[in-house]
Parts: C-alpha cells; structure tokens; sequence
C-alpha cells in the first residue's frame, strides 16, 4: 500500500460512474409492498395458511402464554416449514443462534437424506427443529464448562419466526433458537432476555391483577431498536488496516471540515446513499422488518434506520438480521458498512437506540400515561416501578451498555454521559413532585402550538419535551435507553431492563398485600413512599453539562466511566441474588457474563495496541522519513545556491518534522513496554482489564497524538492511509 494506492482510490470515485447492482431477489416496487412484505418469513400468516388448524392453534398457545412446546406441535410445524422453504429455493436449514460474542452463529445442514438404493430425500424432522447441537468448545463459556466439554444445544425459540436468507445460489432457512450447555447453563443473549421476559410477565400480570385488573394473565415488553452507522467507500476501507481489524481509525488527522455546521444532520441524502438505502429496504421488507424511517445523522456520512416495535424476542433478532444486512448490502454497493461506535475520533460516534415499553395480553401499554397521567393508576405504579429499579440498579445498566467501543462514546457531546439517570419531562416530573409532597399536580399545557402563520396548521403539543442527552428518556408511551452501543446486540440492555423492572413490580406487589391490600390509600402511601426515596434517578437537563456531573455526584449516583469498572456490579452479591431470584441468570451465569466480558475487552484493546505499533512502524513512520528525506537533500541542494543562510525557514520545517519523528518512535516503543507488560498478566483479569484501561488506551492515545501531527507535516502524495476528509466526503 502506497500514497499512490490511495490516490489511485480517490480518482477512480471521481470518474468512474457507479453501477447500480441488482436486488439479490426481485425488483423493488413500491406499490407492491404489502404483496411481497414478510414473504421470507414463517410467520403467523404463513403459518395459518400452511399448518393443519389444531396445530396451529396450539403453536399459538406456546408463542402466546407460553404453554409446553409438544414433539407433535415440532414434527407438524417441521414438515409445513420444510416444504414452504424448498418452494422458496432453500436447500440447507441451520440454527442461528446468538453466543455471548455479541454476533450470531449458525452451521448449515442440507435437507437431503440419502436412501436405499442411491436416491436421497428432503427432510426435516421436529426432533431437527427442536434441537440443534453445533460444536460448543471454541466459543467463549466464563468457566462455565471446560474447552474439551464441547457439546452444545440450539433449542428453537418459537416466538422469533424462522426466515429465509436468499442468495442466488440458493436460499437458507434460518431458525432463531437459544443456545446451551451440556448442563442447561445458558451460553447465549437470547436465553435469559427470553427468561426475563417471562419474569416481567408474571410480575406485571401480578401486580395488575392486585389493582383489579383480572382478565390480564400475561405482559410482555417490546422494542423498537433504532440503528445508527456510517458508511464509506470500500476503496478507502480495504486501505485501513486499522478498520479491517479493529473497527475503527487508530490515526487520522482532524478533517478542514467536520460536523460543526450541523449541514450533514437530516440533511439531502446522497444518490449513491440512496440507492443503497432504496436496495436495503426491500431486503428488510422481504424478511418482514417494518423498517420506517432512514435519514442523515449527525456525523458527516452517518446514516440512522428505524424500524416499527415488535415484540421484544422478535425485535432483538430482527436488529441482529438488519446489522448483517447493512453489512452485505453495502459491499453489493461498493461501502463499507461501519457500525463500531466511534469510528472516527472528534465526530460523534454511533448508538441503537432501544425504545422499550411493556403491554399486556389485552394491547394496553402499561406506559402510555393518557390524557390524564396522574388519574392513570396503573402507568403511576409502572412509573414508580422503574424509578425503583433504575435507582437501585444503575450499575446493572451501565454494566449492560459496557464495551471498549462503547467507551469511547459515553460522556462526549454526542452520547449520554455514564452516568444513568431518567428524564421524564417538566410535567411528568411535576406530577412526581404533586404525588411526593401530596398536592394536587398541575394539568400542564394541552393547548397546540400554533406557528403564527394562519396557512399553517396548528400542531398538537406532546406532554413533555425530547431529551436526547439522558440515557434513559420517556418519550411519550415508553423509555428510550439512548446509551446502547451501536455494535452491541440489543438483548442484552433489553434483559436487564426487563428484570429491574420485575423486581420492582414484585417489591411493589409485597408491599401492597403487606399493607392491607390494594386500597386507594394503601397504593398512594407506597408509591409516595417509594418516589420520595428514588426521586433522585429523575433529571430533565442537559446531562452533557459538567453541572450534572457535579449534580449527580451530590445526589450519589454513580459514575462509571470505563468498562472494567462497568462490569465489575456483574460481580456483586446483590445483583447476583437479583438474577437469581428473578431466573434469569444462575450466580455461575452472571459471573460467565463478566469473565467473557471482561476478556473480550483486554482482547479489543491489545489487538488495537499490536495494530496501531504495526501501522506506526511499518507505513506511517516510512513515509514521515522519506520526507524528512526529501527535505534534507532539498536543503542540500538549495544550500549549494544559496548557501546556508538561505535555508534557514527550511530547516526549521526539517526540525519540525525530525522531532515528530522522534515523538512518534518514542510514544510507539513506550507502547510496546506497556502492552507487554500488561499481556502477561493473564493471572489476574480483573487487574488485567485495568491495565489495559489506565494505561494502554493513554499510551495509543500518545503514539496517535504524534502521527496525526505528522500527517498535518508530511507531503501528501507520501501518506499511505486514506485521510478523513476522503473517507467522510468523498462517496
């Protein structure tokens, strides 16, 4: 790779016309939407029409309330899914299934038999739709089994329906399905979303059926998960090392140009952009994603889909199906599809951001306050409930949000701060106030806003403001948990939220039956009682401010800034007895979850450590001394005309660039002695992870404050790697 490559990039995206590739399926028409949406999907239409009545009817019972899943349920859906799947071109079905990596696994199994005689046969069984069991010895456990204990089971989750991946070869089925050990210790994100949701379920059904409300048996939470990403040319990215093997630039100068004229954000969205975007949401709509809206962000090209809500195990899978989308889309396209949270340093990075809410079997939404909020009995006693939990279990939260990339976005001006608090708006926190101090609250306005222009139409006025500073905001009917990473998968945030949030329903439910019963004046002491003790979670201001900090720090919230100080609540005696209480995670689970966690991090960073010494030594150090090369014997020759006096300005560039050289190979070989040392110390993971924090992270930080010095100095035709105002501009 040469400066000339990069060129050589940059020139062929100037000239060459980019061809429009072909759907990998058929052509989009939009008119035809609602024909072809779902139409790689087993879902409850397909199902209704392909499965015998009886079945079903008792599939139906199993998605809904959870009944027993029956092998003749499995043998019957199996023969209906099998036969749909081969008309649509599958030759192969596999289980897809989500380990604690954070990505999705599958291994693919043909459907042919072969039989007596040299003929073969397409099969699939209910035995191979209910379980599945890829080799689990090299995915990461947390001690939760040894390597050479390498059995594995995949069981089919029948409330995600199973769904085609369609290539021109041929198609896949691909059946979402729970991950496990030989011992039944979860090995996967999936397992214990699904048992927290079942914890919430009966928390909710519980506490509604304590208040009246008799005919509600079940509850179930639902995500809207919004995806954020960049996309750059593949040229530009197959010439960053640093982004083929770490996500994101480890070097790059400050760009002339950034996102400071706020012209990028919601803005016209380009043609090639389009396109892809155009080809992407076929391709969603054919898998029966409800992606809704696409637009600019905030970053110079940053991209933002958001899809419909769905039910919180259908939603989590849809994402991870729409990130691989994003993915292989974007390469048909010529881009690179970036999802790592802070790709490019001083430009706001990437968040999911997962809007979450809880209903109940009859379709109420448990947070939608109504007109009248402070009348609504049961969104008061929900609101009361997550106050609760969000209080007591920050440090679950942020343990849920934690990553090395997610680091790098918390706490600048683009993300929530690490800091987790609630914002509710100026008038649902009046109404927290009213209920606290036993007043009566103010209605707040309900009156439109009216533009002052008599063609415009007045518009109606929400009950509270947008806050998209707070991790944790109420945005009309549910709680929007901003903080997510972009890269991260979205059921894990969702699992702990659904817990805290049970816990709090049941602590709400004993307290009431202690208290008598469920009485109006019983239900308005506790939940009085309750808000006065976890008022301090609420905050509507501006939670980048420096002031917050200082406020939060006063009120006792916590600040955990980094990863390993994040991860290390998923250790404490408390919340192991909360996950444990509540079924979702066994005390071996929860500590798997900080071992594999913790090692995933120690893991990132020193590959990033190895990757940035690489690049330092081996192309940004070679192309910085050939031009301290050129200028000497530039100043060679001129002096021999001039003479020495004559050179004085050129020899003062020459030490310019001769001591960033010096600065460079010093921070790099300080690297090498602080990654060493800190590689070795594998017998403490815990001191390991800090390590790797405290002092690797601030040594890169040296080693990249240097070469982007250089790249302000050195002759643009010598810089090896595509700059940032090619990769960000050019398209």
């Amino acid at each position: 790779m040469t400066a000339s490559t990069r060129h050589e990039a940059v020139r062929g995206l100037a000239h060459e016309a980019v061809i429009e590739p072909e759907t990998m399926n058929e052509e989009p028409n939009n008119a035809r939407i609602p024909e072809y949406f779902g139409k790689f999907v087993f879902n409850d239409k397909t199902q209704q029409e392909r499965l015998p009545g009886p079945v079903y009817k008792a599939l139906r019972q199993v998605i809904e309330t959870g009944a027993p899943l029956t092998h003749e349920i499995a043998d019957s859906v199996a023969s209906a899914m099998k036969d749909w799947a081969i008309e649509n071109g599958a030759t192969h079905y596999t289980h897809w299934f989500q380990p604690m990596t954070g990505s999705t696994a599958e291994k693919h199994d043909s459907f042919m038999n072969p039989t007596k005689g040299g003929g073969a046969v397409l099969e699939l069984s209910g035995a191979q739709l209910f379980q599945g069991e890829p080799d689990a010895s090299s995915f990461p456990s947390g001690g939760l089994r040894a390597t050479f204990e390498a059995r594995g089971y995949t069981a089919w989750d029948p409330t995600s329906p199973a769904f085609l991946r369609c290539t021109p070869e041929g198609s896949t089925l691909t059946i979402p399905t729970a991950f496990c050990s030989w011992t039944g210790a979860a090995l996967d994100k999936k397992t214990p979303m699904l048992r927290s949701n079942q914890a919430l379920s009966k928390a909710a059904a519980r506490i509604l059926q304590l208040i009246g409300e008799s005919q509600v048996t079940r509850a179930s939470s639902s995500g809207g998960i919004e995806q954020e990403y960049f996309l750059i040319d593949a040229d530009f990215f197959n010439l960053r090392p640093d982004l083929l093997a770490c996500g994101r630039t480890l070097f790059g100068a400050r760009p002339y140009k950034g996102q400071e004229f706020d012209d990028h954000y919601f803005g016209n969205i380009p043609t090639r952009v389009l396109r892809f975007m155009h080809d992407l949401e076929h391709e969603l709509w054919l898998l029966g994603i409800p992606v809704k809206t696409r637009h600019n962000e905030v970053a110079p090209s940053q991209y933002e889909l958001a899809p419909v809500y769905q039910p919180i195990s259908i939603s989590t899978d849809q994402n991870m199906l729409t990130m691989a989308l994003l993915k292989d889309i974007a390469e048909r396209h010529g881009f690179a599809c970036l999802m790592h949270e802070k790709p490019f340093a001083g430009l706001n990075g990437s968040g999911k951001h997962l809007n979450w809410s809880v209903a109940d079997n009859l379709n109420n939404n448990l947070f939608d306050p109504g007109k009248t909020p402070h009348e609504n009995l049961k969104f008061i006693i929900f609101l009361t409930a997550i106050a609760r939990g969000v209080d007591l279990h920050q440090d679950l939260l942020r343990s849920s949000i934690a990553s090395a990339s997610n680091d790098h976005r918390l706490g600048a001006n683009e993300a929530p701060p690490a800091i987790i608090s609630v914002f509710l708006g100026k008038h649902l926190e009046g109404i927290v106030d009213s209920i606290i101090a036993g007043s009566t609250p103010d209605e707040g306005s309900t009156e439109p806003l009216r533009l002052g222009v008599t063609n415009l139409p007045d518009l109606p006025r929400d009950i509270s403001d947008r806050n998209r500073t707070s991790p944790l905001a109420f945005t009309g009917n549910r709680f929007e948990f901003r903080a997510v990473g972009s890269n991260q998968s979205p059921a894990y945030p969702a699992t702990f939220l659904n817990t805290i949030l049970a816990d709090s329903l049941d602590y709400l439910s004993d307290a009431i039956e202690k208290a008598g019963g469920p009485s109006t004046e019983n239900i308005q002491k506790i939940v009085r009682e309750t808000l006065t003790q976890h008022r301090r979670i609420f905050f509507s201001g501006d939670n980048y401010s420096q002031e917050w900090r200082e406020e939060a720090a006063r009120r006792g919230l916590l600040e955990l800034k980094g990863t390993p100080e994040a991860l290390a609540p998923l250790r404490d005696p408390k919340n192991e007895a909360l996950f444990s209480k509540m079924g979702v995670f066994t005390a071996e689970e929860l500590e798997s979850r900080w071992y594999v966690q913790t090692e995933i991090y120690v893991n990132k960073i020193n590959v990033e450590a190895m990757a940035t010494r690489d690049l330092a030594m081996t192309m940004l150090l070679p192309a910085a001394m050939e031009h301290q090369k050129r200028l000497a014997d530039s100043i060679n020759a001129l002096e021999s005309v001039v003479g020495s006096e004559g050179t004085t300005s050129q020899k003062e560039i020459l030490a310019l660039v001769t001591k960033a050289i010096g600065s460079l190979k010093s921070s790099v070989d300080s690297l090498l002695q602080i990654q060493e040392r800190w590689e070795l110390a594998e017998d403490d993971l815990a001191a390991q992870a800090a390590g790797y924090r405290n002092e690797v992270l601030p040594a890169m930080d040296k080693v990249r404050e240097s070469a982007d010095f250089l790249e302000r100095l050195v002759d643009d035709s010598l810089w090896p790697l595509p700059k940032y105002r090619e990769m960000l501009f050019i398209r």
